[in-house]
């Protein structure tokens, strides 16, 4: 038996529970959790805003080591750091062989079978196919990249979806480049990330949007050369500082219609704008067709930064070797699994808090 936060219906509060996981089974892992993020996506599917069948252990965000593997496994072996792939691409669907892995039509079948049982034996389904809340957890082999034992385990979480999803909007999705200009709606783990990461490409000027001042010298620290509150006038603002234009690139790392909206009026003409942010189906966000047509603005969504973690850990990890990006930094609190329900509190107040599970 293990310790895991179960959400036992949605809209409920997460109990520290226990759960049984046995032992893995053919082409999978068993992953002893060190250190998990709090991520808004959990928070999406605890209120249910997003679909997820219940009991479950939510948390996806997560690092830690591998301490069995099951028949056919060899990409990994007992004591290995590994940080988990909530989105395990199977590599034979028609969007992996066209090169679009974040996009596999089987990267959520995983999440859709329990994995474990409460102790009176009702089945418990993984969160994102994850379950990183928890002191174990079990995912297929894909479901996790290898890392250098010398990552420490909060830093190598955050890797797993706020800085593979902020960082790959700005690199892959976008691809911006030198000397252009960003504007990042929205200053949680991902928006954060991708401060920085617009910061490493060179981009500039680089401006923050969020609904506080309090968020300013954050967003500072992240790389961002000027802050605008979020509102009526964001954008107006926004466009001031960009001689009148508007933004090359906008990002909403939210995912509201009023957010959106924002990230779009603060683009340029003919600049592009990326929703980041996962919203719910009832969230509708409306465009003019004149607006469409005059404003030449290309509208991209942004499913995990369009990353394929395979490649992208070992990238993003080459620039924090190279201090272009700062993971420590994304860290503003820590607490323990008991504490996630107030760690979803604190979503809006920037950064990440890191569950400490296992030391």
């Amino acid at each position: 038996m293990v310790k895991a936060a179960v959400l036992t219906r949605q809209g409920g509060q997460l109990e520290v529970l226990d759960i049984s996981l046995g032992d893995p089974g053919p082409g999978q892992v068993k992953v002893r959790v060190h250190a998990a993020g709090v991520c808004h996506s959990d928070l999406s599917l605890a209120n249910g805003t997003l679909p997820q069948e219940v009991p479950a252990v939510l948390g996806h965000e997560g690092a830690g080591v591998v301490t069995a593997v099951g028949d056919g496994v060899d990409r990994v072996a007992p004591g290995d750091h590994v940080i988990l792939n909530w989105a395990p691409a199977c590599r034979e669907c028609w969007f992996c062989l066209r090169g679009e892995p974040w996009l596999c039509v089987h990267a959520e079948d995983v999440a859709r079978a329990p994995y474990a049982r409460l102790d009176d034996g009702t089945p418990v389904y993984p969160g994102l196919g994850t379950g990183a809340f928890a002191e174990e957890t079990i995912v297929p082999a894909a479901g996790v990249v290898r890392v250098p034992d010398s990552v420490p385990m909060a830093q190598a979480a955050v890797l797993g979806c706020a800085v593979q999803t902020g960082a790959g909007a700005v690199l892959n999705t976008a691809r911006v480049r030198p000397g252009e200009s960003v504007a990042v709606v929205g200053l949680g783990g991902v928006g954060l990330s991708a401060l920085q990461a617009a910061r490493a490409v060179g981009a500039g000027p680089i401006i923050g949007v969020d609904v506080t001042e309090a968020k300013a010298e954050l967003a500072s620290q992240h790389g961002a050369t000027d802050f605008v509150v979020s509102g009526d006038g964001a954008a107006k603002a926004v466009r001031k500082l960009t001689g009148g234009r508007g933004a090359d690139h906008a990002f909403d790392c939210v995912g509201l219609p009023a957010t959106i909206r924002t990230a779009w009026s603060a683009s340029r003409r003919g600049g592009s704008v990326t929703v980041v942010g996962v919203g719910g189906k009832a969230n509708i966000v409306e465009f003019s067709a004149l607006e469409l047509y005059w404003f030449g603005r290309t509208l991209h969504g942004c499913v995990f930064g369009s990353s394929d973690p395979e490649v992208e850990i070992p990238r993003l990890l080459g620039l924090v070797e190279d201090g272009k990006l700062d993971l420590a930094a994304l860290t503003t609190a820590t607490t323990d699994l008991a504490g996630v329900n107030d760690a979803f509190d604190r979503l809006g107040t920037g950064g990440r808090t890191i569950v400490t599970i296992t030391s």
